[in-house]
This record gives C-alpha cells, structure tokens and sequence, in this order.
C-alpha cells in the first residue's frame, strides 16, 4: 500500500493540481483543479482511478478554474476552509485581474484540525491564514504530506497584497507548519516541492 501524488502545472499562473491516491484503494482527491478539466479528466483516466472529492487550499481563480466542470463530471464533492465562502463566490477570487468573473460554493467547509477520511485516507486541515483568510493546508500525516496551497512555497511563500491577505497572520501560519517534522513533504500551489526541514533553515523565528 501507498500513497501516490500526481501534479500537472494548469492555467495561465501555471497553478499545481494534484490528483492522490491510496493505489490498493484507488479513490482519489484533486487538489485546487486549477483549469483544463478535460486534461485533469485524460490524466484520471490513465492513471485508472475514481474520482472521490475536490480539496481547495483557497478560493483565489487560479485554483478552482475547474472544479464546477469536475464536480459535476465525477459527482463529488468539494471542500474549502469555512473562512474561505467570501473568497469562492465574490470578486475577491481574483478572477476579475484575468478579465471574467467566477463564483464557486463548496459543499463541504471545514474547521481547523479537523480530520476526515477519503479513499482510506486520513487528512488534517490545518489553517493558515495569510495569503487569504480562509487558506488551508491538508495534512497526511501516514504519508508524511503537507498540501500547503500558496502559505508555503519552496525557499518563499504566498502573497499577501490581495484581499484578506495578512503577512503576520502568514509568518505565524509558517511558524505552524515548521512544527511539522523535518522530513514532511510539501506539495505547493506553484513551483517545485520542497521539505519541511529545507524550509526551516530559511526562517529565524527565535
């Protein structure tokens, strides 16, 4: 049994969306279907799996471009921070920079350290505000996985000139994931994946 996390790079901000997979159970979750539903779709196919759920690090266009084509698709359902409902539906997603307005709903909002199950799978959401007021990152701790969404980025991290963003409340949200041990994988929203223990040595938090 493992645990297998797939990346294609979508969208015009070149946006990670993940597809993860338990392969002896073979159900998946997409994280932040950034655009291009039909390629997320041909990558699910070839890897011959099904389809379970949506998980939203946050509501910013670049990462939901897709999800209301693939809800629908695969009839799942979609996840995001409870923080994060002002964000999904309103102008403060940031679509509006690329010319287009966009308004999305979750079905299912989440609270700070809860933990769910999909696919045989147990994730932790962990919430880190400061690039929006709702981030989250999803934490797999069997697997030693952090989905941290644009808090964390390799050797940087998210913005927090937009709406809701906050650079205290996001040094504070990195100081949370640093607790994390050292050999944590970190899948971020762009850019190439990194570690925990790579990242601590670029902060003096003492």
């Amino acid at each position: 049994m493992s645990y297998i996390v797939k990346s294609m790079v979508l969208g015009e901000i070149q946006t990670n969306t993940y597809i993860a997979y338990d392969d002896e159970i073979g159900e998946a979750i997409i994280v932040d279907p950034a655009a291009s539903e039909d390629r997320i779709a041909e990558k699910i196919t070839e890897l011959g799996v099904k389809p379970v759920a949506i998980l939203l690090t946050h509501g910013h266009f670049d990462h939901i471009g897709a999800v209301e084509e693939l809800r629908n698709r695969y009839d799942i359902k979609v996840y995001a921070y409870e923080e994060e409902r002002d964000i999904l539906g309103t102008d403060a997603n940031l679509a509006i920079m690329m010319g287009k307005r966009m308004s999305i709903k979750a079905d299912e909002y989440l609270k700070d350290l809860q933990i769910f199950e999909l696919g045989g799978v147990r994730y932790q959401v962990i919430h880190t505000p400061g690039h929006t007021k709702g981030s989250c990152c999803y934490y797999v701790d069997r697997e030693k996985v952090l989905f941290s969404g644009d808090t964390m980025f390799c050797q940087s991290y998210g913005r927090t000139d937009f709406p809701t963003g906050s650079y205290g409340q996001l040094m504070n949200s990195i100081q949370r994931l640093l607790q994390l041990s050292d050999d944590v994988i970190v899948y971020p929203g762009h850019n190439e994946q990194t570690k925990i223990g790579d990242e601590r040595k670029m902060y003096d938090f003492n």
